[in-house]
């Protein structure tokens, strides 16, 4: 077993990479076929994927379609308005109890005077609560 390669010489190479190792740039690696769904490897010659049962020519839905708009973000309002979190939240909420007080007209008919009187009082109530909150956003403001 020793005689084996008996001419065997340090200086000849038995293996030699596929990739020249003197050039500086590499070939770039072919782009793998995988699913959009679900990431899993498409086999070869196959039209669907055999995990998910997804399209190889089907198109990725964007995520950001997905995503809520920018100006319904927490943080983009209070930069676009300059608002603390507070105020805004204060904000919110004021508006909130206008469109209360406007549903709560709409909602109920007053068939006496006093179903009347009890509707505008409830009105009154979240227009005065809606103003309590819009101060509070007020101070609580950046300065």
């Amino acid at each position: 077993m020793a005689n084996v390669a008996p001419n065997f010489d340090e200086r000849q190479e038995f293996w030699k990479p596929a990739v020249d190792p003197h050039l500086d740039e590499q070939p770039a690696e072919p782009p793998r076929a995988v699913c959009s769904n679900c990431g899993t490897d498409f086999l070869i010659g196959s039209r669907f994927c055999y995990m998910c049962g997804n399209d190889r020519q089907a198109v990725p839905v964007e995520t950001a379609s997905r995503r809520l708009p920018s100006w319904f973000d927490m943080a983009s309002l209070q930069e676009l308005l300059g608002q603390s979190a507070l105020s805004l939240v204060a904000l919110i909420l004021g508006c909130a109890c206008i469109v209360a007080a406007i549903i709560t007209g709409l909602r109920f008919t007053p068939t006496t005077l006093l179903d009347w009187q009890a509707i505008q009082l409830w009105r009154i109530e979240w227009l005065l609560a809606a103003i309590a909150l819009f101060v509070a956003g007020i101070l609580l403001k950046k300065r």
